[in-house]
């Protein structure tokens, strides 16, 4: 039996010891006619053999527009079929793939640009409010390494493709021998609560991996069709969605440039999908929607909730409500590739909802005190860290940062706080850093959580710390009501009262209809937090 909290398991699969491009190949051989992928927004179809002969064309095309191995070729898109030809065609020929938030404003974007000096873009003109075109021409002079920005729905596209056919298939080969699959391939800027954000680097094997063994614990094959709602430009989407797909020949399924409830489970319904992704809050806008009750989810089998830590009382609903019996929880981060721990099939239900899982196959996972470094004891509470062919290569220029995170012996910290019990599943019990200190307790914001989300008119919680003269901190939550129902402050604070320790029940209460999200769909506590500030202090001002 386990006594400290290290977990590492044995594989009977192998690492894949290729590239992305290799592993496609072998894939669109395998299974030409079955479905690759379908944008249900833009009504597009192709087959593994079509999918695969058109990402050859873009490579060829962004070769002969001048795009050369190890270039850092820019996408600033929502999700559509285009963005995942480019995802495959930068990896033929050895392009590293810059993954730019939709949501990016010109400060952001800038910086982006310059700190990893991109060469290329691929964007449409404009999403939504976002004028792309526009942001782009007005920070170009600022921007020395840019030489070329391609607009998708112009003339732009269609000209690129043309310039494939100037490429010969000597030229080609010549241009994806340079290609090894311990190289960079691809560039995710992770949203960090403090400072700019920081590049982390990712090569082929990382994240090839990580999308083919995620697959596993998910039982894919070339029968299964994924619903992707969430954003290629995270790991969540271009790993656990694109890359567990073509690892294993199964469809990917895009169905809209943006999360919208109600079209994705009009795609799942339509195209049959046997799995469908997720954070939890997508979750609970589609279990939300007035004629839920209407859809025909009955293809699905499974699916990924990942993120952020899912209530009970939601993966309850999802796995019946939703027939998704066999739903799976993954954690990780995008240091990662991103995924170090997952839940198993036919685990006992308390794993499933009250564990992110265990540790991934060829990964090792340890939880150590915060402060010694020391491996924890089973059940005692630390950082949790990870080791393996997942951690990434580094933070992209920044060698300084990467060695504040990734330590001599290549264990990646992750700044999470977890328990690991002697069976090797594991609890995430919140952040370090987002930790309460109300005179001198420390509070942990997801246990007031876990206990709001028991009352019966609350839909969904978030909980965090403001300042305070007297405390250093105190406690304010976020209360999200289920639709039709009336809640006052006095009833929660009944509602709590000698149920939760006395300085865990929160001083302040705000009622929302939704709470700031990322384009991932993770809440934005930070954003919460100076949101409050401003009215709860605003006499002051």
């Amino acid at each position: 039996m386990k006594t400290i909290s290290y977990t590492a398991i044995s594989a009977t699969t192998p690492l894949l010891g290729e590239t992305i491009s290799e592993n496609l190949r072998k894939t669109a051989q395998k299974f030409p006619d079955h479905d690759a992928l379908v944008s249900v927004h833009q009504n597009y179809r192709a087959t593994y053999s079509q999918f695969h002969q058109e990402v050859i064309h873009l490579a060829k095309s962004l070769l002969a527009d001048g795009v050369e191995f190890g270039d850092r070729v820019g996408i600033w898109s929502p999700n559509r079929y285009e963005w995942t030809l480019v995802q495959y065609a930068t990896a033929e020929i050895g392009a590293i793939l810059v993954n730019l938030n939709p949501a990016y404003r010109k400060h952001e974007l800038k910086f982006a640009i310059n700190q990893s000096e991109i060469s290329y873009i691929i964007s449409p003109e404009k999403y939504k409010t976002s004028a792309y075109r526009k942001m782009l021409e007005e920070i170009s002079e600022n921007c020395i390494s840019l030489k070329k920005v391609t607009y998708l729905d112009t003339p732009d596209w269609e000209l690129l493709l043309e310039k494939g056919n100037n490429i010969s298939e000597v030229q080609f080969q010549e241009a994806i021998q340079k290609t090894d699959f311990d190289q960079p391939i691809n560039i995710q800027y992770t949203s960090g609560t403090t400072g700019f954000p920081k590049g982390v680097t990712l090569s082929h094997h990382n994240v090839l991996n990580n999308g083919y063994f995620i697959a596993r614990r998910l039982e894919y094959t070339n029968k299964d069709r994924v619903c992707i709602p969430v954003p290629f430009y995270h790991c969540f989407g271009m790993v656990i969605g694109n890359l567990a797909c073509t690892s294993h020949g199964a469809c990917m399924v895009i169905p809209n440039d943006g999360f919208d409830a109600a079209l994705t489970l009009a795609a799942v319904e339509k195209e049959k999908c046997t799995s469908l992704y997720g954070v939890p809050t997508m979750f609970i806008a589609e279990l939300s929607l007035d004629n839920f009750k209407e859809y025909n989810l009955s293809s699905l089998r499974t699916g990924v909730m990942a993120g952020a830590t899912c209530p009970k009382e939601i993966m309850k609903r999802v796995q019946s409500e939703m027939n998704m019996k066999d739903v799976t929880v993954c954690y990780g981060m995008t240091e990662t590739s991103p995924v170090s721990l997952q839940t198993k099939i036919g685990a006992p239900l308390e794993k499933q909802v009250a564990t992110v899982g265990t540790v991934m196959e060829h990964l090792e996972v340890k939880i150590i005190h915060p402060e010694t470094g020391k491996t924890q004891p089973i059940g005692f509470e630390g950082e949790l860290c990870t080791r393996g062919y997942s951690v990434m290569l580094g933070y992209w220029n920044n060698p300084e940062t990467t060695g504040k995170v990734l330590d001599a012996a290549r264990w990646m910290h992750s700044g999470d706080l977890a328990v690991m019990d002697s069976e090797g599943y594991v609890s995430i019990s919140g952040r370090i850093k987002d930790l309460i200190i109300r005179g001198g307790e420390n509070i942990s914001p997801k246990s007031i959580e876990d206990f709001l989300y028991t009352h019966p008119k609350i839909v969904d919680i978030q909980v965090i710390g403001v300042p305070s003269e007297k405390y250093g901190e105190e406690i304010m939550a976020w209360v999200k009501l289920h639709q039709n129902t009336q809640c006052t402050e006095a009833e929660l604070l009944a509602f709590c009262k000698n149920q939760i320790a006395h300085f865990s029940i929160p001083k302040y209460w705000k009622f929302v209809s939704d709470f700031p999200m990322t384009v991932s769909g993770k809440i934005r506590k930070v954003e919460m937090r100076e949101l409050a500030i401003k009215e709860l202090f605003k006499s002051n001002e």
